[in-house]
C-alpha cells in the first residue's frame, strides 16, 4: 500500500523533535565552528554512507546519481548548511541562528519560483516582510549586551544560509525522487568535515567535549536529516517546514534551561513575529492545496 500523507507529516514531526537538542550538544561541546564542522560532518557522514551502503539496492545507479548535476547540487547543499550552522551556533546566541534557520518555507516558495517557474503569490511576499522584521527586530535587539554587533548579524546570515541550503535541498529531492538521500547527504557531511579538520588541524581537534559531538554525529543528525528529506517525498514541503519550526522554539528553550543562555525580550518578540506569520503562511498553503471535502 502507498504510503500517504500522515506517513510523511509522522516521518517530519519525528526528524524536527529528535533535531531540537543539536544546538544544545554543539554548546556542550565548547567548540569552536571549525572543529564542530569537523566532527560533525566526519561522522554524520561515515554513518550515512555506511546506511547507505547497506541498504542501497543498486549502488552503481546511486553512484551515477551523486555525479549527476541534481545530485552534486544536494551534496553541495547539505554541505554548506553544515558550514554555516557551525559557524552561526559557534558566534552567535542560538535564538538568532534558529531564527534565520526557521525562513526555509520562504526560500523554498523562492526556488520554487526560479526553477520550476512556479508563481510566487502575494501571501509570500507579505510573509517575507514580516519575517525580515522579525528577524531584524530580534538581530539589532536581541544579544545581552544591547544594540547591533557583529556577531548577531553573523549568526543571522548564516542562519538564512542554512535556510537557503535546506530549501534547495528539500526542492531538488522533491523534484528528482530517484535520488539516493543518505549518499547525498553523507557526502555532503563529509565535505563539511574535510573543510572543518583542514582549518582546525588533528591536534586541535581534541579540544572540547568530542561526546557532545558524537551523540549529535552519529544519532541527531543522520536520524533527523534523513527523516526531514524522506517526509518531503510523502508530504507538501509547507508541511515539513511548518514543522522544523519546532527546532525554533525547542532549541533555545534547551539551551536556556541547561546553560542559562539569555532569550531577552527583543529575541521573543522577533521570534514571535517569525514563528507566527511563518505558521499563519504554511497553514493558508496547505488549506489551499488540500482538495475540496
Amino acid at each position: 500500500m502507498r504510503r500517504g500523507g500522515a506517513f510523511g507529516l509522522g516521518l517530519a514531526a519525528f526528524g524536527a523533535v529528535v533535531l531540537t537538542p543539536d544546538a544544545l550538544l554543539m554548546r556542550l561541546s565548547g567548540m569552536d565552528g571549525a572543529a564542530m564542522m569537523g566532527w560533525r560532518g566526519l561522522i554524520m557522514g561515515t554513518v550515512m554512507v555506511a546506511l547507505w551502503a547497506l541498504t542501497s539496492a543498486d549502488r552503481r545507479a546511486d553512484l551515477a546519481a551523486l555525479r549527476s548535476r541534481s545530485g552534486m547540487i544536494v551534496a553541495l547543499s547539505q554541505s554548506v548548511n553544515a558550514a554555516l550552522f557551525c559557524i552561526g551556533i559557534a558566534v552567535a546566541p542560538v535564538a538568532i541562528v534558529l531564527l534565520g534557520v526557521a525562513t526555509v518555507p520562504i526560500f523554498s516558495a523562492l526556488f520554487g519560483l526560479a526553477l520550476m517557474g512556479e508563481r510566487t503569490g502575494r501571501a509570500t511576499w507579505v510573509t517575507i516582510a514580516a519575517v525580515s522584521v522579525g528577524i531584524t527586530l530580534a538581530v539589532t535587539g536581541g544579544h545581552e549586551t544591547g544594540g547591533l554587533n557583529a556577531a548577531t548579524v553573523l549568526g543571522a546570515v548564516a542562519g538564512l544560509g542554512v535556510a537557503a541550503a535546506l530549501a534547495l535541498n528539500f526542492t531538488v529531492l522533491r523534484a528528482q525522487t530517484h535520488l539516493p538521500i543518505l549518499l547525498l547527504i553523507g557526502v555532503g557531511a563529509w565535505i563539511a568535515g574535510a573543510a572543518g579538520w583542514a582549518v582546525q588541524g588533528p591536534a586541535a581537534m581534541w579540544e572540547g567535549a568530542v561526546w557532545a559531538m558524537l551523540l549529535t554525529g552519529s544519532v541527531v543528525l543522520p536520524l533527523s536529516f534523513f527523516a526531514l528529506s524522506l517526509a518531503a517525498r510523502y508530504t507538501p514541503a509547507a508541511n515539513v517546514s511548518l514543522l522544523l519550526l519546532l527546532e525554533t522554539v525547542l532549541g533555545p528553550l534547551w539551551v536556556w534551561l541547561a546553560l542559562g543562555e539569555p532569550i531577552t525580550a527583543a529575541m521573543l518578540a522577533g521570534g514571535a513575529i517569525v514563528v507566527g506569520s511563518l505558521g499563519i503562511y504554511l497553514l493558508r498553503a496547505r488549506r489551499m492545496a488540500a482538495p475540496p471535502a
